[in-house]
């Protein structure tokens, strides 16, 4: 089961005075990359925030959000005003920098900014932290479901993929013999203009010839190739997080139709070499997407 790196998960929860909302976007990258916006009062729990979702998401670029309003007393809030301060002269410079003629209300903006009224710093309760991890394990696991839903449809496209690339393995089979055929009368008749109608050794000259083709031969090329593809499905259907397998895997492929490339001196097995490579070029692009 395939996962794509892309997603989002949203939760809400509301108990007593407290409504809480969480929310988790995430894009694919390389390694975990994690952005956490948090309430004040939840700064002290982020390394276990964090431990929470990377247990989830693994790996990719994340942008996760916690939100908090108390319904209760308003009496129970306090003015950030450094922050306020900051974001009224923020303004201010950009109205500024705008040249308009009439000046908004700042003070009216400046409330209604994230984080300016704040709960009055408090210990975190158990009852409210209980709260807060049931929440972002729900946003957890939205998130993953629409991973999941995002890496089945790639998990199709790969499988027709893959399968175009094994049909053009055995639409090679026809040129094969015909290729050796020409290269061997190219040789004879190269052979015969050099030597000018003198005798040669038959024996040596057909054991070179052997020795030719058998290096211009591709199939070990197309029994690996064919393993690799197989190997792709098999490991494309485990449970397991695989995109850095099937990126190996996928080079591995590579390899071999490079070498069908190369080994191939035949026009019509270099046009079916570049379809196989635009394909896999293909699945490269979208494996960059799957965790």
């Amino acid at each position: 089961m395939l996962r794509s790196m892309t997603g989002y998960g949203k939760a809400r929860a509301e108990k007593d005075d407290l409504k809480l909302s969480i929310e988790i976007k995430t894009v694919n990258s390389k390694q975990m990359d994690m952005n956490c916006r948090l309430p004040y009062d939840y700064n002290e729990k982020e390394p276990e925030i964090r431990s929470i979702a990377g247990h989830y998401i693994q790996r990719g670029k994340v942008y996760l959000g916690i939100t908090r309003e108390s319904t209760g007393e308003e009496s129970a809030r306090t003015l950030n005003q450094k922050l306020a301060l900051r974001y009224f002269n923020e303004m201010k410079t950009l109205i500024q920098n705008m040249h308009l003629e009439k000046e908004p209300d700042y003070l009216q903006a400046v409330i209604r900014m994230p984080d300016v009224f704040v709960l009055k710093e408090q210990e975190l309760k158990e009852e409210e932290w209980k709260l807060v991890k049931d929440t972002l394990n729900n946003a957890l696991q939205e998130l993953d479901e629409y991973r999941i839903q995002e890496g089945a449809i790639l998990q199709k496209d790969f499988r027709k993929r893959i399968d175009r690339i094994k049909e053009y393995l055995e639409k090679l089979v026809p040129y094969e013999q015909e290729r050796l055929k020409l290269v061997k009368d190219k040789f004879d008749k190269e052979l015969s203009d050099f030597l000018d109608n003198k005798t040669i050794d038959e024996n040596r000259y057909e054991q070179e010839i052997v020795y030719y083709l058998d290096k211009l031969d591709i199939t070990e090329e197309k029994v690996r190739l064919k393993q690799h593809c197989d190997y792709f499905l098999e490991t494309m259907n485990t449970d397991t997080a695989n995109g850095k397998k099937l990126n190996f895997i996928v080079q591995e492929m590579g390899r071999e139709i490079n070498t069908t490339g190369s080994k191939a001196n035949h026009s019509a097995i270099q046009k079916i070499v570049v379809e196989m490579k635009d394909e896999l070029e293909k699945i490269k692009e979208q494996l960059a997407n799957i965790l």
